[in-house]
């Protein structure tokens, strides 16, 4: 079968579009075929995969796999990514409301189709883990601060953190940042893909909300946050109890079209 799909990338965090809006995808939709598209060496190459697929009551439904295959949770530069995606389909203009796995999202994009603002779910709950902070903003996250980041093997350290005998089973995002005052710098390991990744949009969402309780702040906040691959940004009202109108805003940009026999 030849399949149609699209690329896209967030900040480096890049993604594998399929419109399957006819179900033409679901037939032949298995693990094995998602991690082969996914691979960068016989594959298509990217961080997941997203398929786009109607659903009553919302302009489409999101529905989100890891590199390796399986089914995943919320992915924030993904969302901001396949908003982009209906957009190139007119299925949207300028807003959008879409289901993903963690329940409703409503979404901004530009009218040149490559800045996206995606409202995130609210979270209440932030746990911690010795000086690290753990909480999930659609995603479980693990939050640590460091120094010197930009010289620390984060691919060892995180696989060590993810697999640890607290997050072996689930599996655990762990996010590094470096705080510069102006800015947060940082790096993630995403589970999944198992490997350090561009960028993640749940974990700067996670990062500026540990930060956030770290430091004591309230009302109103906005950050901006540089990744290997580029730049976002992230606001939230914190009340000390919920982070509400939570946004997370950076770029969504097309790389190419093809298709591909699978």
């Amino acid at each position: 079968m030849k399949l149609n799909f699209f690329k896209y990338e967030g900040a480096g965090n890049d993604f594998i579009l399929i419109d399957n809006r006819n179900g033409a995808f679901s037939s032949i939709k298995n693990t094995e075929t998602i991690k082969n598209l996914c691979d960068r060496h016989f594959g298509i190459g990217a961080d997941g995969l997203m398929i786009l697929e109607l659903k009553n009551g919302f302009d489409f439904e999101m529905r989100y796999f890891n590199a390796d295959g399986r089914e995943g949770s919320m992915c924030g530069n993904g969302g901001r990514c396949i908003v982009a995606f209906a957009k190139h389909l007119n299925l949207i203009q300028t807003e959008t409301n879409f289901l993903a796995v963690d329940g409703p999202h409503y979404a901004t994009i530009s009218e040149n189709g490559n800045w996206v603002s995606l409202q995130m779910i609210d979270v209440q709950e932030i746990d911690s883990d010795g000086e690290a902070f753990v909480l999930n903003t659609g995603s479980p996250h693990y939050v640590l601060q460091v120094n010197n980041l930009a010289s620390k093997n984060v691919y060892e350290i995180g696989k060590s953190i993810r697999n640890n005998e607290i997050y072996s089973i689930n599996g655990i995002n762990v996010n590094f940042v470096e705080d510069f005052g102006d800015h947060y710098f940082v790096r993630t390991y995403e589970r999944g893909v198992e490997n350090e990744t561009f960028a993640c949009g749940t974990g700067v969402t996670a990062v500026s909300m540990a930060m956030a309780k770290k430091k004591g702040l309230f009302g109103n906040i906005k950050n901006s946050i540089k990744v290997p691959g580029g730049n976002l940004s992230v606001s939230f009202n914190y009340d000390g109890k919920i982070f509400g109108n939570v946004f997370l805003e950076g770029p969504a940009t097309f790389v190419f079209e093809g298709s591909i026999e699978i």
